[in-house]
């Protein structure tokens, strides 16, 4: 084993979407800065998440948005997806999981990038094992900071589970055929993104749910209206429903799931499928990254104040950002915490102070007040800032304002018989929207004007003036707004 050292302002654990984020803002702050990735440059959300999974869900509301519509209903008729053409274009959205391009972009920006595996090795110190077995021990000036992201969290005793060779979601969004039957265990994002893709390619798709609802962490209504539109493409969905064991013949043949009820609900008996996935949570890659080396405990998330600092290490030289930190776990929000700890170096770096206020230059607020999220299925769910729930727990005096999205003149339009539901979480004491979910074809493009809402704290009565376009689905925001002020 060899060992050279090498000092840099700033390291970077993990190269995926945040982790380059950070990169990009320290660097341009004129701080020398390398990256350690052990995988694809990218990481997962361009390889395994975002960019795979919404590249084979839009081909299918593509085809539900022209069949919703007289007159191009005609013109598709009862055509299916090509599955052949659906993957291909998924492949080329990943770019057949080569870098080659992100790599270019890190060099083109001026960021040094070292493969292999990364490991604290004290403080302002990492260690990096390359595949060869040789090592690299790189030094930091300023900062290191971890974004090295989150993986799938899978049961830990479930007999046959290892044996059953599960998909997660990197088999799930990556798979280059298209299983007959499909098992889904988990009513969450992950799941019932990918019980419709592969429903629509053309599996048999059977979702299987602990609880009695899907998307338990958005407004009740969410999860009912996915649940009528996948049972409408014809996924089986099994509420209370738990998978006891697998077991799978020689590894590579049909596996069997036996089930149980929970709480007096689903069935119990077996089910046999090609493949099952396993969407049952995410969980930290921090277990072999060094934290024990400067005082912190391996595999837990780590706990970081508003700058993305984390807490428990002394001089503040130690940050982390995105999924590793469990603030949001959601791309955008790591891209977003990103451009705040980059500040946060550089600032520190130069000597200035920084501005941890709320809304502050140097204070990832938005992540516990308006985090947006979309969920591609069928139909769309777009959610930001507070549920009703989650508003009322918090002490807040609101009242939740519902109204029909299929009722003004935008949504009729874009399709026949359009149904959906929109609701803003209003906060009478303050007149301020704190939370909206709106659930319908579409209503993706919908989410940027209610993230504004949340995040800017606009007062109702300025909100009025904020005219939608007719006749746009947009509109629904003047009928929301209507119920606000009466």
């Amino acid at each position: 084993m060899t060992s050279t050292a090498e000092e840099y302002d700033v390291i970077v654990l993990g190269a995926g979407p945040t982790g380059e984020n950070v990169a990009d803002r320290t660097v341009a702050a004129g701080l020398r800065t390398v990256i350690v990735e052990a995988e694809l440059v990218g990481g997962e959300c361009s390889y395994w998440a975002c960019m795979p999974s919404k590249a084979l869900l839009r081909p299918m509301a593509a085809l539900d948005d022209a069949r919703a519509v007289a007159g191009s209903r005609e013109a598709v008729g009862d055509r299916r997806l090509d599955p052949a053409a659906v993957l291909a274009r998924r492949n080329s959205f990943t770019s057949d999981w080569q870098d080659d391009g992100q790599v270019r972009w890190l060099r083109d920006t001026g960021i040094e990038l070292v493969r292999g595996h990364g490991r604290l090795a004290g403080e302002r110190t990492v260690t990096v094992e390359a595949e060869d077995g040789s090592e690299r021990v790189l030094t930091a000036r300023h900062a290191v900071a971890v974004c090295t992201g989150s993986r799938p969290l899978l049961p830990a005793h479930v007999p046959g589970l290892a044996e059953a060779h599960p998909w997660t979601n990197r088999e799930a969004t990556g798979s280059q055929t298209v299983p007959g039957r499909l098992a889904v265990v988990g009513g969450g994002v992950v799941g019932v993104e990918m019980a419709a893709a592969w429903r629509a390619l053309g599996s048999e798709v059977v979702l299987l749910v602990r609880g009695d609802g899907l998307l338990p962490r958005m407004e009740p209504f969410a999860g009912e209206l996915v649940a009528d539109g996948l049972r409408a493409a014809g996924v089986d969905l099994r509420f209370g429903t738990e998978v006891t064991a697998l077991e799978r013949a020689d590894g590579s043949g049909p596996v069997t799931l036996t089930l149980a009820a929970r709480d007096g609900q689903g069935g119990g008996g077996t089910l046999t499928a090609d493949e099952v996935l396993y969407a049952t949570g995410r969980a930290p890659r921090t277990a072999d990254i060094g934290l024990e080396q400067v005082g912190l405990k391996p595999g837990g998330w780590l706990e970081v104040d508003d700058s993305c600092t984390v807490l428990g290490v002394d001089d503040e030289w130690l940050y982390a950002a995105g999924d590793v930190n469990h603030r949001a776990l959601l791309t955008h929000q790591g891209k977003y915490q990103a451009r705040i700890a980059g500040a946060a170096i550089a600032a520190r770096a130069q000597g200035r102070p920084l501005d941890t206020s709320r809304w502050g230059t140097h204070a990832a607020s938005a992540d516990l007040a308006g985090a947006p999220q979309v969920v591609f299925t069928q139909p769309e769910v777009a959610a930001v800032g507070l549920t009703r729930a989650a508003a009322e727990a918090a002490g807040l005096r609101v009242k939740a304002v519902d109204h029909e999205i299929g009722s003004v003149a935008g949504a009729s339009l874009y399709g026949d018989d359009y149904r959906g539901r929109a609701r803003v979480v209003f906060d009478l004491d303050r007149e301020v929207i704190v939370g909206a979910c709106l659930v319908g074809p579409g209503v993706a493009e919908l989410l940027h004007s209610a993230t504004v809402a949340v995040v800017g704290e606009v007062p109702i009565d300025r909100l009025w003036h904020a005219v939608p376009a007719y006749p746009t689905i947009s509109e629904v925001w003047l009928r929301l707004l209507e119920d606000c002020r009466g």
